[in-house]
């Protein structure tokens, strides 16, 4: 595997290689990171690459957030608080420095930024399987937190896919009752 800093501008891909909760992040067909679900239903995941492990955990019911650690700590490095009525959210990390998520209305395309600078963009697509593509731009490959906030991006990714199919799951269970 490569460090995720080193995959700026290239083609990057994430795929679900199977119907289970794991995903991996591919630049040219190479394995440059895993983000693996501990259970389909659940939010903890560890997220691996060449540059380390970390796990990502929604907690709270009515203001959920969800908290950033290296695997086999008890710290949080950073926290994300979504914003139900803009489609997004931000990342705060524990010194301080702030990082803003926004999704298009369709929730296709979703964009991590700094000050209103694009730092990375994925965009999904896959019916049985979630896959998608993610460009890191230039300037986040000077970020320490790029490698963990790389996959921190996906990972957000999925919740949203995730919750999606929730609503339209319980939405249809609803109107057929």
């Amino acid at each position: 595997m490569r460090k995720i800093a080193e995959l700026a501008g290239a083609a990057l891909a994430w795929r679900q290689p199977s119907m289970s909760a794991e995903y991996e992040l591919l630049a040219g067909g190479e394995l440059a990171a895993t983000l693996r679900f501990r259970s389909a239903w659940g939010s903890l995941a560890t997220a691996e690459s060449a540059d380390g492990c970390w796990t990502f955990k929604r907690v709270g019911f009515w203001q959920t957030r969800v908290t950033v650690r290296r695997c086999e700590a008890d710290e949080d490095i950073a926290e994300y608080k979504h914003n139900t009525w803009s489609g997004g959210g931000t990342l705060t990390l524990a010194g301080g420095r702030e990082y803003q998520a926004s999704t298009n209305l369709w929730q296709t395309e979703m964009t991590i930024a700094a000050g209103g600078e694009p730092l990375l963009r994925y965009r999904n697509d896959g019916v049985l399987r979630l896959s998608g593509s993610m460009e890191i731009l230039p300037d986040a490959a000077r970020l320490p937190e790029l490698p963990w906030m790389a996959m921190f991006g996906w990972y957000l990714v999925v919740m949203m896919y995730r919750d999606a199919g929730t609503v339209a799951a319980t939405t249809v269970a609803t109107i057929g009752s």
